[in-house]
C-alpha cells in the first residue's frame, strides 16, 4: 500500500524542522537554514558584507542579561535581543560554538586553536579554564601552592638546589607571576566592557593605535611583546576607546599565538557592537625567537584580521594601514 501524498505544504514543514534539528546536533550555522538579514555570507571565509564577521555564532541561554541606557543587551557581546545577531533556535545550554563561550570568556579556553576542527563534543573551554574562573579565594590559594610545588620541581631539574638562600621563595614568587601573567582567563569580557557602549551617530574610522600588549607564547611559556592597533566603524553604537586596550589586555594575558591573539581582539570589537567593520594589526618580539632557537634579534612579526567592510572594501583598508603608519 503506498503512502498518502504529501503536499508542498507539508512537505517543506518536515524539511525544515529537520534541518532546525541538524542544526542544533551538529552546530550548522543558522545561516545555512534562514538567510540572514544583513548581507551575504562568503563561502570562502564566512564573512559577510558590510558586517564583518558570520553573525551565525549562537547565544548562549546561559548568558546573562544586561542594560545600557535603556537598551537590553545579552551575553558579552551585548548581543541585541533581536536582529540578526540573535539566532533563531540557539543550542542546549553546555553546546560548544567557535565564538563566544557561555563562560564570558569571549573564546573557548584551552582548546581555542583548533575548536573548529573538532567534533561538537569536544569543543569548548577547558574544565580547568572553567575550574579557574569560578575558583573561590581558598581554591586560588591551593592553585599556587600547587604550582609552587611544581615550580620547585623544575628547578631540582635543572640542577639548582631550590632550598637555597637566592631560591628559597622563588617557587612561590613564580607561582603568583604566572598567575598574573595569565590572568585573562579570570576576566569575562562581560566585566571588561561593562556598559561602555553608548549610542553615536558617527560613521567614520574610530582608531586605537600603540597599545602596548605583553603575552606569553604558548609553545614555550615564554614572552612576546609589541603593539596593536585596532580599528572600526560605527554602526549607530561606539565602544568607550579604553575598552579597546582592556579587550587586548585581556587576550593578551593568556597563553597565545600571536595569529589568534589578533583575531580574538577583531572578534571581540566585533561582537561587542556590530560595527560596519574591525581591523587589527599587531607587530611583536618574540623571545622563543629572539633568545633560543633560530637566535635573531631585531626581528618582528606583523599579522592582521580584517572584518567587514576593512576586508571587503580597498580604500578603507588602505585609509585605515595608511593612518597607523603616521
Amino acid at each position: 500500500m503506498s503512502p498518502p501524498p504529501v503536499d508542498d505544504a507539508t512537505h517543506g514543514s518536515i524539511l525544515s524542522d529537520s534541518l532546525r534539528r541538524l542544526q542544533l546536533r551538529e552546530q550548522v550555522p543558522s545561516s545555512l537554514v534562514e538567510p540572514s538579514r544583513h548581507g551575504t555570507a562568503h563561502a570562502d571565509n564566512g564573512v559577510q558584507d558590510e558586517q564583518g564577521v558570520d553573525e551565525s555564532g549562537p547565544s548562549s541561554p546561559s548568558h546573562l542579561p544586561r542594560s545600557a541606557h535603556g537598551h537590553v543587551y545579552e551575553g558579552y557581546g551585548f548581543r541585541l535581543t533581536s536582529g540578526a545577531a540573535s539566532p533563531l533556535h540557539p543550542p542546549p545550554q553546555g553546546t560548544a560554538t567557535p565564538l563566544p563561550d557561555p563562560n564570558g570568556l569571549g573564546w573557548p579556553g584551552e582548546r581555542l586553536n583548533s575548536s573548529y576542527r573538532l567534533p561538537v563534543s569536544q569543543r569548548g573551554t577547558a574544565k580547568s579554564t572553567v575550574a579557574r574562573l569560578n575558583a573561590t579565594p581558598e581554591e586560588r590559594a591551593a592553585r599556587e601552592e600547587k604550582l609552587a610545588g611544581a615550580v620547585r620541581t623544575l628547578l631540582e631539574c635543572i640542577g639548582e638546589d631550590p632550598d637555597r638562600e637566592g631560591l628559597v621563595r622563588t617557587p612561590m614568587r613564580y607561582a603568583q607571576a604566572l598567575m598574573f601573567l595569565t590572568k585573562g582567563y579570570e576576566e569575562r569580557l562581560t566585566d571588561i566592557i561593562n556598559d561602555a557602549v553608548f549610542a553615536e551617530d558617527h560613521d567614520e574610522m574610530v582608531i586605537v593605535k600603540d597599545i602596548d600588549i605583553a603575552s606569553l607564547c604558548e609553545h614555550h611559556l615564554v614572552p612576546f611583546t609589541g603593539k596593536v592597533a585596532i580599528a572600526y566603524i560605527p554602526n549607530k553604537l561606539v565602544l568607550g576607546i579604553s575598552k579597546l586596550a582592556r579587550i587586548a589586555e585581556t587576550f593578551s594575558r593568556r597563553l597565545q599565538v600571536q595569529e589568534r591573539l589578533t583575531k580574538q581582539i577583531a572578534i571581540a570589537v566585533q561582537e561587542a557592537i556590530k560595527p560596519r567593520g574591525v581591523a587589527v594589526v599587531m607587530e611583536a618580539t618574540h623571545l622563543c625567537m629572539t633568545m633560543r632557537g633560530v637566535q635573531k634579534p631585531g626581528s618582528s612579526t606583523v599579522t592582521s584580521c580584517m572584518l567587514g567592510c576593512f576586508r571587503t572594501q580597498q580604500k578603507t583598508r588602505e585609509e585605515f594601514l595608511t593612518l597607523i603608519r603616521r
